[in-house]
């Protein structure tokens, strides 16, 4: 009975989330976020990074946290256990929508018409980010599936990563980012910063110029895509110091990936491994001091003291 119970707690905490399995579904989520997302990005005060665009993980799914709007403020969570999409406003209002397989087309309409009957109203920039051949949300019949097993998956990771990276960042003193879910490029990740800025970036677009204009260490997850066949684990310090590729880190299935130029560290090694929460902490922990030992950061007015 003791290791059925295990197999269910691990099954629960990090199920499996075969990349061509959902692939259509995690394509059309990622553009329904891109438009809760742009929501977001456009009431919201800019912040350093683009920390104001982010979506969080929440016990129930993805929120935007409260959204200003005049003199009260409303929030868009997706619900990946009841799947829908609600709306809330500080003035107790709430409005669902129902999530289903629909085009991202019908998704933008109605949420756009939801908002609107809250007396909610607001235009965004309805071209993707971060996609290659984006297509306007209103013009999007294309991306359409919604399976909700694995959308409810793919949460549930989300919620037991979140909680080791937010274990990683209480041990950082300097400027560090929130653990946060980028709809850009659908991933949740943490980044710790040396305080220094970064030397500029000739040509890079406004996007990618802010959020590299100081030296950084970024951690996250993200479900795989283009080379990456599956669900990965990922670190990369910029700018890349000298010998970064051939530091040795932990645990021994993570590699760096030239092409990305970013340590990886695939996620069914991390379900697979005796400890995956031990094994993902060494994963952290290690990149990171690749990067911040060979990028000469100050590391001891930087880290909170080892515990005695």
């Amino acid at each position: 009975m003791s290791d059925r119970l295990d197999l269910h707690a691990r099954e629960t905490a990090w199920p499996s989330l075969p990349l061509q399995s959902w692939q259509d579904t995690y394509s059309t989520l990622h553009m329904w976020t891109q438009v809760v997302g742009k929501i977001r990005l456009q009431l919201t005060p800019k912040l350093n990074h683009w920390w104001n665009v982010p979506l969080y993980v929440s016990s129930r799914g993805l929120t935007t946290s409260p959204i200003p709007y005049g003199q009260q403020t409303f929030e868009i969570q997706f619900d990946f256990i009841d799947h829908n999409l609600a709306i809330t406003t500080s003035d107790g209002r709430v409005d669902h929508l129902q999530l289903r397989p629909m085009a991202v087309a019908d998704f933008y309409r109605e949420l756009m018409s939801h908002l609107s009957a809250l007396g909610l109203e607001l235009r965004i920039n309805s071209k993707p980010c971060e996609v290659p051949d984006p297509i306007a949300f209103e013009r999007d019949i294309v991306h359409a599936a919604y399976d909700p097993e694995f959308a409810n998956r793919f949460w549930r990771i989300l919620v037991t990563v979140n909680s080791i990276f937010l274990e990683f960042r209480s041990r950082f003193l300097g400027k560090c980012s929130p653990v946060h879910f980028f709809w850009g490029s659908f991933d949740l990740a943490v980044s710790r910063f040396s305080g220094r800025r970064a030397p500029e970036r000739p040509g890079a677009d406004a996007i990618t110029r802010e959020a590299y204009s100081h030296e950084v260490i970024s951690a996250g997850f993200w479900p795989g895509g283009g080379s990456v066949n599956g669900p990965a684990f990922y670190s990369y310090t910029v700018p890349e110091p000298e010998g970064y590729s051939a530091a040795r880190v932990q645990p021994g299935s993570a590699f760096y990936d030239p092409q990305l130029r970013e340590f990886l560290l695939m996620y069914d090694d991390v379900r697979g491994a005796d400890s995956p929460r031990r094994a993902l902490l060494d994963f952290l922990q290690s990149t990171y001091e690749a990067g911040a030992n060979l990028a000469g950061w100050d590391r001891n007015a930087l880290e909170m003291p080892a515990a005695a």
